[in-house]
This record gives C-alpha cells, structure tokens and sequence, in this order.
C-alpha cells in the first residue's frame, strides 16, 4: 500500500538510524518500527521470594491464623 505520512522528528530519526544500522529502505525501516511497537513488551517473569519468619502455621483455619497475627 502506498501513502504519504509526516513523521515526528524522533520517529524520523529513528527510521534514519535503522535504515543505516541495518541498511534497509525507507518502507522496510518503517515497517519494521511499527511492528516493533505492536508487541506487548517483554515481561519479566515473577519470582515469589520467602523469607523465613520462624513460625508455622496452619493455615486451614484462617480465623486462627488472623487471631495468631493481631496478637490475640
């Protein structure tokens, strides 16, 4: 598809730096741009990080387990 657009000055600079990194043409840099900004950015993935409290508890009783936490 052909068609005319007005680049921002970042966005222009940008396609210019592509296109001379990785000497592409001016629709193969834009194309590329774009795509990038169609995906979801990278996520890094959750680690869950314990620490040891000195306690154990049942917790399948949970009215116990609050009563144990507000000190009753």
């Amino acid at each position: 598809m052909r068609t005319t657009i007005d680049l921002d000055e970042d966005v222009r600079l940008a396609v210019e730096r592509l296109r001379a990194e990785r000497g592409l043409g001016l629709s193969e840099a834009v194309n590329t741009l774009a795509r990038a900004g169609l995906k979801p950015p990278a996520r890094e993935r959750y680690v869950h990080r314990g620490a040891k409290l000195g306690l154990r508890v049942d917790v399948a009783n949970v009215g116990e387990v609050l009563d144990l936490l507000d000190g009753r």
